[in-house]
């Protein structure tokens, strides 16, 4: 079982930049691929970013590369992702996940995720 708890959302000008993180509690943290996914008002969530366990290899959604980072730290039990250069379209709630896979291309499915935080709201204004 791993719990997940997302912080770091807010209010943000278009341009400007977040950091968010993700806390995991739980055993075994450090066997866990960790995917970034966002859901704006009335659409699907969508695949953001994902890490292997190791933080060897990483994945980005075609709209956030090169302004988008993440990152983990397994010794704390965190996963963070860094946002910059913001765009209104980046607004939406932010969630963490974790999943046990075997390959890691995996990590950019949905369906991979066994656990969810309940979201951090990112807002960019214009």
């Amino acid at each position: 079982q791993v719990q997940l708890v997302e912080s770091g959302g807010g209010l943000v000008q278009a341009g400007g930049s977040l950091r968010l993180s993700c806390a995991a509690s739980g055993r075994a943290f450090n066997r866990y691929g960790m995917g970034w996914f966002r859901q704006a008002s009335g659409k699907e969530r969508e695949f953001v970013a994902a890490i292997s366990s190791n933080g060897g290899t990483t994945y980005y959604t075609n709209s956030v590369k090169g302004r988008f980072a993440i990152s983990r730290d397994n010794a704390k039990n965190m996963v963070s992702l860094q946002m910059n250069s913001l765009k209104p379209e980046d607004t939406a709630v932010y969630y963490c996940a974790a999943g046990l896979v075997g390959r890691p291309t995996l990590l950019q499915s949905i369906s991979t995720y066994e656990y969810w935080g309940s979201g951090t709201q990112v807002t960019v204004s214009s």
